[in-house]
């Protein structure tokens, strides 16, 4: 059981990194904002967008969680929904890039 749950932990870790990191370099590329979207000037933007959003979605998940409300405090449902959201996306994006390396090494 205990294995199951560090590597269940390994993944989330390395889905986490890598959209972190997506995100980081996304930002430094294009010298803009990464958010959630699917709209683009054509198809193959619109397409771009989307598999950012895929990859970096659980980073930019989480800082949208950390939000300040109109009163100047956090939101503790906000924070909360947002980390479970994006701890589970994120076991997708590092089961995705794990998998990818077991397959090419």
């Amino acid at each position: 059981m205990t294995r199951e749950i560090l590597l269940a932990a390994f993944i989330i870790g390395v889905g986490l990194c890598m959209a972190g990191a997506g995100t980081h370099l996304y930002q430094w590329i294009t010298k803009q904002q990464a958010a959630l979207r699917m709209d683009g000037s054509t198809y193959l933007a619109s397409l771009g967008n989307l598999a950012m959003s895929f990859v970096c979605g659980p980073y930019i998940l989480l800082q949208v969680g950390w939000k300040h409300e109109d009163d100047g405090t956090i939101s503790m449902t906000s924070v909360l929904l947002s980390a479970l959201v994006s701890f589970g996306w994120a076991f997708i994006t590092g089961l995705l890039f794990l998998s990818a390396y077991v397959t090419l090494r």
